[in-house]
């Protein structure tokens, strides 16, 4: 058994060590005797959608989002709309998450987005919304609370055909109004939440991990349990500082 995943701008969208997320999902993996593939698909890259069962995209700043949002609907949209229609589990993660919309406008520049979600971001005044957040996602039946890190000046809000990753308990979510955090849409997470955001939430990180696998070899698969007392610990600090 294995679990194939593909970074999109590893390079380009890596802040507040989101790259920490990957290496979370290999660790867990790794350490349940399930091999773990990785690729990466950079600027100019297509990629098979079929190849691969977990896509991710990490946050950037916006000169990062400026130099390939571009790129990336050109290249890559077709390839992950097909592999999102296809089962395939897609986290996006800050500026990964706010070109999953329709467009983020950006001061004067208009940055073409995936499509992917209904949702629309935009960068308008007022301070940054920045600090440790939670909020409470109900994710394969069950209603648990996620934890992270925020720091965005966009503002993005949901479109009628979107639903929200969870409700913010503490923090601003995605836009310091609505009390709404993220968008989740059968296999597709987008969130503003870093971190990383895996390491703090274990329980996440094993459940894209069971949606991938299932993806790749047609039926529910059962996680043997770690100990997570590390883990958890991680979450109960995150979580004492919202």
């Amino acid at each position: 058994m294995e679990l194939r995943l593909l970074a999109l701008y590893p390079e380009q969208m890596n802040i507040y060590a989101d790259r920490g997320n990957i290496v979370f999902v290999r660790r867990r993996c790794e350490w349940r005797g399930i091999g773990f593939s990785y690729s990466a698909a950079g600027p100019g890259d297509g990629f098979d959608p079929s190849a691969h069962d977990l896509l991710y995209i990490g946050g950037g700043q916006d000169r990062d989002q400026l130099a390939v949002a571009a790129d990336m609907v050109e290249t890559k949209r077709d390839a992950l709309a097909s592999a999102v229609a296809d089962g395939a589990v897609l986290l996006a993660v800050c500026g990964g998450y706010q070109l999953l919309g329709h467009s983020y406008q950006l001061g004067d520049q208009r940055l073409p987005g995936l499509g992917l979600a209904d949702l629309q971001t935009t960068r308008e005044p007022g301070p940054r919304l920045i600090g440790n957040v939670a909020i409470e996602a109900e994710l394969g039946g069950e209603k648990r609370t996620i934890a992270g890190f925020e720091n965005h000046g966009g503002r993005t809000h949901l479109g009628p055909g979107a639903e929200p990753l969870g409700r913010v308990l503490s923090g601003f979510g995605n836009n310091g109004d609505d009390g709404l955090e993220g968008v989740h849409r059968d296999n597709l997470i987008g969130t503003y939440l870093h971190g990383p955001l895996l390491p703090k939430n274990a329980w996440l990180a094993d459940h894209l991990i069971a949606l991938a696998l299932e993806r790749r070899y047609g039926s529910p698969v059962e996680l043997e349990p770690l100990d997570d007392k590390l883990e958890r610990a991680a979450h109960e600090s995150a979580r004492a500082t919202t």
